[in-house]
């Protein structure tokens, strides 16, 4: 890598890394911790992510891409791995079952709007719902996860849909693990726009601003809330109807995610 990318490179990870170190420092992570998980992350990825045409990666093969001794390499390797799947998939579960409700047609009422559900019951139920979009999940755990969040609202053994997305309410972890599960998708896709050709490259834009009046924010925030929100209502209706009809090997992971960013401008 020439000096002039790596200066980049570096400054670019600089930037991403600052509001992750605000959190790590905000929920008491010492800097050890946080070297220890990069160490990890830099053999796991060297043994899955860069093998030799055909061949199985080996200690020292990681040990030189890396520059972790191989001792330390063969001890970071042999490293359990953590449970971080399992909020993902609890996180994943969540809003497919708000978007099964929002989109399957056996859920709606004769409006074509998500229905009122029992609680049980065979037919036009949250526990079906729950049954048909979150796998193993219990009906009763998956209504405390939406009661929680906002998303449901129970009354005399029937469930609302009273926000149509799943956004955690004050579960600071179940927050915490949608940090990881967006901001990796992100960075995966401007990854994979940095190596691919033209004709293969992801949607990745935004509109930004750096001299906004003031005044005006409130008005921009709520504007952009609500036209992000019709634009993923439409697409979640889009990508719902070209779901498989069961889990397969062949099946893809698509998302699409928006966010609004503001930022006071720096004072002279």
């Amino acid at each position: 890598m020439g000096k002039q990318k790596q200066r980049v490179l570096f400054g670019a990870i600089r930037k991403l890394m600052r509001p992750l170190v605000k959190i790590l420092i905000r929920n008491g992570v010492a800097c050890g911790a946080l070297t220890e998980v990069v160490r990890e992350l830099y053999v796991d990825v060297a043994f899955g992510d860069f093998k030799p045409d055909g061949k199985k990666a080996t200690v020292s093969r990681v040990s030189a891409l890396t520059g972790l001794s191989r001792k330390e390499v063969k001890r970071l390797h042999e490293t359990p791995a953590s449970d971080a799947g399992t909020g993902q998939q609890r996180y994943s579960r969540s809003v497919r079952v708000v978007s099964g409700w929002m989109n399957d047609k056996r859920f709606h009422d004769d409006e074509g709007k998500p229905s009122v559900l029992n609680v049980e019951g065979k037919r036009k139920s949250f526990e079906l719902l729950v049954k048909e979009y979150s796998g193993d999940i219990p009906t009763m755990a998956m209504l405390s996860i939406l009661k929680d969040a906002g998303s449901v609202k129970l009354k005399d053994d029937k469930v609302s849909l009273v926000r149509r997305a799943f956004i955690p309410g004050d579960d600071d972890a179940e927050k915490i693990r949608i940090l990881g599960s967006d901001v990796f998708e992100l960075i995966s896709t401007i990854d994979h726009n940095l190596v691919s050709a033209p004709e293969s490259l992801r949607f990745q834009r935004k509109v930004s601003y750096d001299n906004i009046n003031p005044d005006s924010l409130i008005k921009l925030r709520k504007l952009s809330a609500r036209k992000a929100q019709s634009l993923l209502e439409q697409l979640d209706k889009q990508f719902s109807a070209h779901e498989l009809e069961t889990e397969s090997d062949d099946g893809e992971s698509i998302s699409l995610g928006i966010y609004f960013y503001e930022q006071a401008s720096p004072k002279e």
